[in-house]
C-alpha cells in the first residue's frame, strides 16, 4: 500500500548528485518525465513492483522516510472532493435527512437501541440542526473550505448519529467514518480546493506518502477482509445470496449456465475471487486496468442488486486511489484549453510541504530557488514525522484486528460474531424470520398476556442481536406499567433460520430478559446454540419443495428437547400437516385436549383455526415440517383466471349473453368514485385493481431510459427537498422559536409534497393491499 508513485527512491540523509538529480526529474513537470523514465532498465524488480526499494524499509529511519516522502496530492484531491459530495448526497438519504421526524418520533414512548445507554437523541428541532452541521461539513470537505473544520464537524456529528442506533448499522456506513476520520488527519486541501485559493501555502502543495498508504489499505482491508469471511462454508457451498441468481441483471449468464450454476459459480463463486483478489490487483500496474474494470462492473450490479446509497459509487470513487497519484493532471490535460479555468488545474508541479520530508541538495547543486509562497523544505525528520508514521502503522493493525477481535466483546456474538458493522462480513448470512411470540408476566397478579412484535420502535434489528434484545426487554419493562402491568417480565419466543437451516429459536424462551444478565465481554448465557450438525438437510430441503406443486409451501422446523412450539393454524390454511424428519415429537390439539405421538416419517393434519402445540419429546433435537396449502389465496386465483377468461371474451366477442351488473366493470374498467358499498363484486374490484397495478409495473418495466431517469430524478428531488425544508423550520424554530401550529401544519404540508404520480401509486397499492404487485 505504499507505493510511492511516481517518485524515485528518496532517503533523508545525504543523496549523491545523481540521486538528487534524479528526485528533481521525479517532481518535475509533465515535459521531463522522459528523463524519469529513461533509466528504467536499472530499476530493481521490486522498485518497479512496489515503488520503494528493499533499503527503504530496513529501518526504522527509513520507513519514516518513507512515509514522509512528497506525493502529488491531485488524486487525493479529487478522492476528497467526490467523497464530500457522495457524503453530503448520503445524509439526506441512507443517515435519514429527509425523513427525520420519522425516525426519531420525538416525544413519543419509543424504545431505542444505541451502542451507549447513556446516548440520547436530542429533541427534533437540534436533530435537524446535527444533521444540518453534518452536511456542511460534508460540503465543506467536498469544496476544501475551512477543510480541518469541516472534517470536525463531519465526524463528531456523524459518529454521534451512528452510535445513537446500532439497528442501522452495516459495513459501508462504518467505512464512510472511517474515511472521514482519516481525511481529517490527511493534507487532501492541497489540490482543487477553496483553501489553496485562500492560502498559496497550500495550494498545490505535496502530501506525505502516508495520506495515499492509509487510505489504500483501508480499502485493500475492505475487500481482502470480505473475501476472507466469504471463506465461510455457506458462502461457498452457495447458500448464502442464492435468491440473487434470479435477478435480471444475471440474464446474460442463464444464455450459457442453468440458474443453480449462476448462484455457485457468478454469484458466489465470483463475489468471492473478486474479494480475495482486487486489493492486490488494484495495486499493482499490470493488472490495474483488468482489477478496475471488474471493480467497477460489480460495483455497479450493487448499486442494482441492493439497497446500499452511495456505497457502491464510493467504492468506485476509491479506485483512482491506487493509480500514479498525477492521474488527473494528466486526465484534465486533454481537455479543451477553454475549460482548464473551471476543471482541477494540471501544471504547475507541487510545490514543497512542511508535511513531508526532502532530500538534502548536493552542495554546489545549483537547485533553483523556492518560490516566495513555498514552505521550506524539511530535510530532517521531526517528531510530527515520526508521530504520523507511528499512528498510520497502528491504525493499519488496528483495522487488520478488530474483524477478529470478537473473543473481547462477547456479549455481542450470536449466531454470527459481533455487531453487523465492522467486521466486513457483507452479505454472508442471510436470515428469515417465521415467528416471533413477546410474552408478558405481571410480577405481581401473574397475570400473562402477549405484546405485538415490535411494539414501541419502528426496528427489526433487535430480533437476531442479545444486546438489542436486552435493551429492548428493559425498555419494554420500563413502559408496560402506564398499562397497568407492574413489575413485568418479558419472555421472547425467536424463530429464525440462517441462509436456508431449519427455522429454529435464536434466544431461550423460558428466561425473564428483564432480569437476565448480560455484560459485553461475556457469552449471553440465554443464545441457543447453532445447529449446524443438522446443516446437510438442506440437500434434501431442495428436494422436497422440488416435488411440490406451485400452491403448497412448506416449513422446516428445528427444536430442542423439552421445548416445545405453540402455533395457530389460520382458518386459511385449511390443509395443514406437520410430518417428522428426525426425532420424537408429541401433537397436542389444545381445543380436543389430546395427544399423538409421531416418529420420524409420520405426518398429521392439523386442524385449522385452532391451537396446538408441538413438544419435542427426544433426547436430541427434532425435526419436521409444515406442509400447507393456503386454500383462501388457491380459490382467489382460480377465480381470478376464470374473471380473466371471461374478460377476454367479452373484448373477443365471442361472449354474447349479458353481463350480470356486479360483472359489469369487466368491461367498462373501476372508476376512481366506486366505492366499497357498490354493487360491484368484491372479487372483481381486487381482481380490477390488481390488474390495474400489474399495467403499471409493466409499464414501468417497459419504460425508456429518459422516462426511468426522470422517474428517479424526481423522486430523489422530493425527498431531498423534504429534507431541506424540514431543516429550514428547525433551524427557524431554533432561532425565533415556534410559529402557530396552524402556520407550522402548513409549512409540514408544503415539505411532505410529493409528486402526484407517487401519490396515485401509494395509494393504489394501499388499496390492492399486495406490495409485491
Amino acid at each position: 500500500m505504499l507505493q510511492p508513485k511516481p517518485f524515485d527512491s528518496v532517503r533523508c540523509s545525504a543523496l549523491t548528485t545523481r540521486g538528487a538529480a534524479r528526485f528533481q526529474f521525479a517532481i518535475s513537470s509533465k515535459e521531463n518525465k522522459q528523463e524519469v523514465l529513461a533509466p528504467s532498465e536499472q530499476t530493481s524488480t521490486m522498485k518497479r513492483l512496489f515503488g520503494f526499494e528493499k533499503e527503504d524499509i530496513s529501518s526504522w529511519h527509513r520507513l519514516v522516510c518513507l512515509l514522509s516522502r512528497p506525493t502529488d496530492p491531485a488524486s487525493l484531491g479529487i478522492f476528497r472532493f467526490l467523497f464530500g459530495m457522495l457524503m453530503a448526497l448520503d445524509i439526506t438519504q441512507e443517515r435519514g435527512l429527509s425523513h427525520l421526524d420519522y425516525k426519531y418520533l420525538d416525544g413519543a414512548p419509543v424504545c431505542r437501541f444505541p451502542l451507549f445507554n447513556f446516548l440520547k437523541p436530542l429533541p427534533m428541532d437540534w436533530m435537524f440542526f446535527v444533521y444540518f452541521v453534518m452536511f456542511l461539513g460534508a460540503v465543506g470537505i467536498m469544496l476544501g473550505c475551512f477543510y480541518r473544520l469541516a472534517c470536525l464537524m463531519f465526524i463528531s456529528t456523524y459518529w454521534y448519529v451512528f452510535f445513537l442506533d446500532k439497528t442501522t448499522w452495516n459495513n459501508h456506513s462504518y467505512l464512510y467514518g472511517l474515511i472521514g476520520f482519516q481525511l481529517s488527519l490527511m493534507d487532501a486541501n492541497r489540490y482543487w480546493s477553496l483553501d489553496g485559493i485562500r492560502n498559496p501555502r497550500k495550494r498545490n502543495a505535496h502530501v506525505p506518502l502516508w495520506n495515499y498508504t492509509m487510505l489504500r489499505t483501508q480499502i485493500f482491508i475492505v475487500y481482502f477482509i470480505a473475501g476472507v469471511k466469504k471463506l465461510d462454508a455457506d458462502w461457498v457451498e452457495g447458500y448464502s445470496m442464492k435468491y440473487l441468481a434470479h435477478h435480471w441483471l444475471f440474464d446474460p449468464f442463464k444464455l450459457i449456465l442453468p440458474v443453480e450454476l449462476i448462484n455457485l459459480m457468478v454469484v458466489h463463486g465470483g463475489g468471492l475471487i473478486l474479494d480475495l483478489t482486487a486489493g492486490y490487483l488494484l495495486f499493482f500496474d499490470a493488472t490495474r486496468p483488468v482489477a478496475a474494470f471488474f471493480v467497477s462492473y460489480f460495483h455497479c450490479m450493487n448499486s442494482q442488486l441492493f439497497s446500499i446509497g452511495m456505497f457502491s459509487y464510493t467504492m468506485l470513487a476509491t479506485s483512482p486511489l491506487f493509480c500514479y497519484p498525477d492521474w488527473p493532471r494528466r486526465f484534465f490535460g486533454r481537455f479543451p484549453e477553454f475549460l482548464q479555468p473551471i476543471l482541477p488545474f494540471v501544471s504547475p508541479a507541487p510545490i514543497p510541504s512542511s508535511s513531508c520530508v526532502y532530500p538534502k541538495p548536493p552542495s554546489g547543486s545549483g537547485e533553483q530557488q523556492e518560490e516566495a509562497h513555498a514552505a521550506p523544505k524539511p530535510t530532517t525528520l521531526s517528531f510530527k514525522h515520526k508521530f504520523r508514521a507511528i499512528f498510520t502503522i497502528l491504525y493499519i493493525m488496528e483495522q487488520f484486528f478488530l474483524p477478529y477481535s470478537h473473543f473481547l466483546t462477547q456479549g455481542y456474538n450470536n449466531w454470527t460474531n459481533g455487531l453487523y458493522g465492522y467486521s466486513w462480513d457483507m452479505m454472508v448470512h442471510a436470515r428469515s424470520h417465521q415467528h416471533v411470540k413477546i410474552t408478558y408476566r405481571d410480577g405481581v397478579t401473574g397475570e400473562m398476556g402477549y405484546l405485538n412484535p415490535g411494539v414501541f420502535t419502528q426496528s427489526r434489528r433487535w430480533k437476531d442481536h442479545g444486546d438489542m434484545l436486552k435493551q429492548y426487554a428493559t425498555c419494554l419493562s420500563e413502559n408496560l406499567p402506564r398499562f397497568n402491568i407492574s413489575e413485568p417480565e418479558i419472555y421472547f419466543d425467536i424463530w429464525v433460520s440462517i441462509n436456508d437451516r431449519f427455522q429454529q429459536r435464536i434466544f431461550d424462551p423460558r428466561v425473564d430478559l428483564v432480569k437476565a444478565d448480560w455484560s459485553p465481554f461475556r457469552p449471553n448465557s440465554w443464545l441457543m446454540p447453532l445447529l449446524v450438525d443438522l446443516s446437510p438437510w438442506r440437500t434434501k430441503f431442495e428436494e422436497i419443495e422440488g416435488s411440490l406443486d406451485n400452491q403448497t409451501e412448506v416449513v422446516f422446523i428445528a427444536d430442542f428437547p423439552g421445548l416445545y412450539l405453540e402455533n395457530f393454524v389460520s382458518e386459511d390454511l385449511g390443509n395443514t400437516s406437520v410430518q417428522v424428519l428426525e426425532g420424537l415429537v408429541n401433537v397436542e390439539i389444545v381445543d380436543e385436549k389430546k395427544n399423538y405421538s409421531l416418529q420420524p416419517g409420520e405426518k398429521m393434519q392439523i386442524p385449522a383455526g385452532a391451537y396446538h402445540k408441538v413438544y419435542t419429546v427426544s433426547e436430541g433435537p427434532s425435526c419436521y415440517m409444515y406442509i400447507y396449502v393456503n386454500t383462501t389465496e388457491a380459490e382467489l386465483q382460480r377465480n381470478f383466471t376464470k374473471l380473466s377468461e371471461l374478460q377476454e371474451k367479452v373484448r373477443n366477442g365471442t361472449e354474447t349473453e349479458p353481463l350480470p351488473p356486479e360483472l359489469q366493470p369487466l368491461v367498462t374498467g373501476l372508476d376512481d368514485q366506486d366505492s366499497d358499498h357498490s354493487v360491484i363484486d368484491p372479487v372483481v374490484r381486487l381482481f380490477l385493481k390488481r390488474q390495474k397495478r400489474m399495467q403499471e409495473v409493466k409499464k414501468r418495466r417497459e419504460a425508456s431510459m429518459v422516462e426511468r431517469f426522470q422517474r428517479f430524478a424526481s423522486k430523489k428531488y422530493y425527498s431531498i427537498r423534504r429534507g431541506f425544508l424540514m431543516t429550514a423550520i428547525a433551524l427557524r424554530n431554533l432561532a425565533v422559536g415556534l410559529p402557530p401550529l396552524e402556520q407550522l401544519t402548513r409549512e409540514v404540508a408544503y415539505a411532505n409534497m410529493k409528486e402526484p404520480e407517487t401519490d396515485q401509486d401509494e395509494r393504489l397499492k394501499d388499496e390492492v393491499g399486495h406490495g409485491e404487485l
